[in-house]
């Protein structure tokens, strides 16, 4: 049910939907009909009364008290001001009671105490299909409004993390979001009124105010740090406020997306045929220590480092006889230190990281490293960088890098033990024993 309010007769309460407790800000509860922009005006189907859309629980109150009607599953209802106007028309035409289910309340009680209240729903046949049509002409509108996006090369945005502006077409932005900062929003053939959706998640950054759980922080600062570390590069699904911008959510009447994929789910679970050989796995590439190069094999971002910068991990892990995590920490350490933009070989610091690299590069400290003390602490066990793939490519030992077991150089020969007494006299042991025996 939809309405709820309270009864003047005998002064209790009436409840007609389940009650929920306030969500946190930012997060409705609106439903389809209420994605629109609030201009549109909501009509009584049974008296003169109009409210704008966004009050429309003030009208459903209204008609649970003066019109003891209620309308059920209006967050249902795709297109609420038409449903209104159509059903204001039909019962001009015929009462209300050839159309609404009717409840007597208190039917064993006095006739003077018994109320009729009257449920338009679904169960109507030409409710249903009136629901139907709107919901397949919302529908419509929304493919056509996402096919115009998809078309558009006017478009013009600015990425909300690093200020680059893309002009051109949507999908420029929403990949390199999603390429260079590992937040993705979806695929952009699937969202409806980007800009919008764009403005919102602006809104909200610049409120100081993570988008996954949507608490607000003192600075920016903070706020990328804790999006950051807390891996909340990402929109809260649970909230209800984002569902307008996704096309799966106007696919079927009164199906939220969760049950529309876990239907999906369930279909693929039940299909026991189903082949995945051919599935592949996105490869994870590596970074540069020094600068933004990717690949997606370790030996040729190891290439790299080495014929760029001058920098070769090989050479300083056979050096320092450095052990995995020693490395971990190694490559944990220099990245914090040029993070911060101060120079790893001479603890000087910079303005900004362009700077430190130049100084790195022209002062020669690409290979200078200060004392191990220095960065082999247990701090640097934790990754700077969280999705850091040059750390799952580090070597224990030259025979896992270069794929061969030098254990097998090694002869083991059996001592022969048929003679036990012979061996027991030509011991090294004995030896040992009378060198230990002449120190005392």
């Amino acid at each position: 049910m939809a309405a709820c309010g309270r009864s003047e007769h005998d002064g209790q309460d009436s409840i007609l939907e389940p009650l929920c407790f306030p969500e946190q800000s930012g997060v409705g509860t609106t439903g389809p009909d209420q994605w629109c922009p609030g201009g549109e005006v909501v009509v009584c189907v049974l008296c003169s009364e109009s409210v704008p859309l966004s009050d429309q629980d003030r009208l459903l109150k209204h008609l649970l008290l003066e019109h003891k009607l209620v309308i059920a599953d209006v967050k249902l209802i795709a297109d609420f001001p038409k449903y209104m106007l159509y059903w204001k028309g039909r019962f001009l035409e015929q009462p209300v009671t050839d159309f609404c289910s009717v409840i007597k309340t208190n039917s064993e009680g006095p006739a003077e105490k018994q109320e009729h209240y009257f449920l338009l729903c679904d169960v109507l046949p030409e409710d249903r299909v009136l629901r139907e049509q709107l919901q397949q002409k919302r529908l419509e509108e929304i493919l056509e409004q996402q096919q115009r996006e998809r078309d558009d090369n006017s478009f013009h945005g600015v990425c909300m993390f690093c200020s680059q502006e893309f002009t051109g077409n949507r999908s420029s932005l929403l990949n390199h979001m999603a390429r260079e900062h590992s937040f993705s929003v979806g695929l952009p053939d699937n969202i409806v009124y980007c800009t919008e959706f764009l403005d919102l998640l602006q809104s909200k950054l610049d409120n100081l105010q993570c988008l996954y759980c949507e608490k607000t922080f003192r600075d920016k600062n903070t706020l990328k740090d804790h999006m950051r570390k807390k891996a909340h590069r990402r929109i809260n699904a649970s909230n209800r406020q984002y569902d307008r911008f996704y096309v799966i959510n106007y696919l079927e009447l009164g199906k939220t997306w969760e049950e529309v994929q876990s239907e999906d789910d369930r279909e693929l679970v039940d299909n026991e045929d189903d082949d995945w050989s051919d599935w592949q796995a996105h490869p994870v590439c590596a970074v540069c220590l020094f600068c933004e190069q990717q690949s997606e094999t370790m030996d040729k971002i190891y290439r790299h480092m080495e014929e760029a910068h001058g920098f070769d991990l090989h050479r300083l892990k056979t050096e320092l006889n450095l052990r995995f995590y020693q490395q971990v920490k190694l490559v944990n350490y220099i990245r914090r230190e040029i993070h911060q933009c101060r120079c790893y070989g001479c603890q000087e610091r910079f303005g900004s990281t362009a700077e430190v690299l130049d100084h790195i590069m022209a002062a020669g400290h690409v290979m200078k490293l200060p004392e191990v003390s220095a960065w082999d602490q247990p701090q640097y066990y934790f990754p700077t960088y969280e999705n850091d793939a040059l750390l799952c490519a580090l070597s224990d030992s030259d025979s896992e890098t270069d794929g061969t077991d030098h254990s097998g150089d090694v002869p083991v020969i059996a001592e022969d033990i048929s003679n036990l007494q012979a061996l027991k006299q030509t011991s090294v042991l004995n030896q040992l024993l009378k060198n230990r025996g002449g120190c005392k």
